[in-house]
């Protein structure tokens, strides 16, 4: 029933109903917001990159093809965008990949706290893989978006993504081991400081 409604939302923004556009925008806002943070670790980048996804969105409505999910659609737009400034930037800066979701009140503060810690290990990993790796691991394990459907937003096979995403995973696999090797109770000391 959302499908419908959504497949209805889409058809009329399509036929340049712009209330029906607003909607659409409402509704995938945080994913696209979320998307571009997780790319791109900052607030500000990411805010800049959903304005640019739905203007992009707005202004391209008739390239559309309805039997290509708008959600996929969506956040390939977003994604080019990001891989974009990550190129021109000619940096991996990432100061946070998790969702931007406030913490839950009712977590109690050792989890919070462990939750915290986890954060910032993945995002330790993931910033020391290629934008294009990180790019497939977030639309994977963030957006459990499918293989065909990455395929469609980065412009590779399914195939391809695979195994992209087979050596990416490889790759954070062989970065936390030193990490997870190390004996919990003893502090790690940073390695400018040994």
């Amino acid at each position: 029933m959302l499908q419908l409604a959504e497949d209805t939302l889409v058809s009329q923004a399509v036929s340049g109903d712009p209330v029906a556009f607003a909607q659409l925008v409402e509704s995938y806002q945080a994913p696209v917001y979320n998307l571009a943070y997780r790319l791109l670790g900052s607030e500000l980048e990411a805010e800049d990159v959903a304005q640019e996804t739905f203007l992009r969105a707005y202004s391209h409505l008739d390239s559309y093809q309805p039997t290509r999910s708008f959600r996929t659609w969506l956040l390939s737009i977003a994604a080019h965008i990001c891989i974009d400034q990550l190129r021109h930037a000619g940096v991996l800066h990432i100061e946070g990949m998790g969702a931007y979701e406030p913490t839950s009140q009712t977590q109690d503060p050792e989890t919070t706290a462990l939750t915290k810690e986890r954060d910032r290990e993945l995002r330790h990993l993931l910033r020391h893989l290629s934008p294009q790796s990180r790019q497939l691991i977030v639309l994977r394990y963030w957006y459990d978006l499918s293989y065909k459907e990455i395929g469609r937003i980065v412009g590779l096979s399914e195939n391809a993504v695979k195994s992209r995403l087979h050596r990416a995973r490889h790759q954070l696999a062989r970065l936390a081991k030193p990490i997870l090797l190390l004996p919990p109770s003893r502090p790690r000391t940073p390695v400018w400081a040994a």
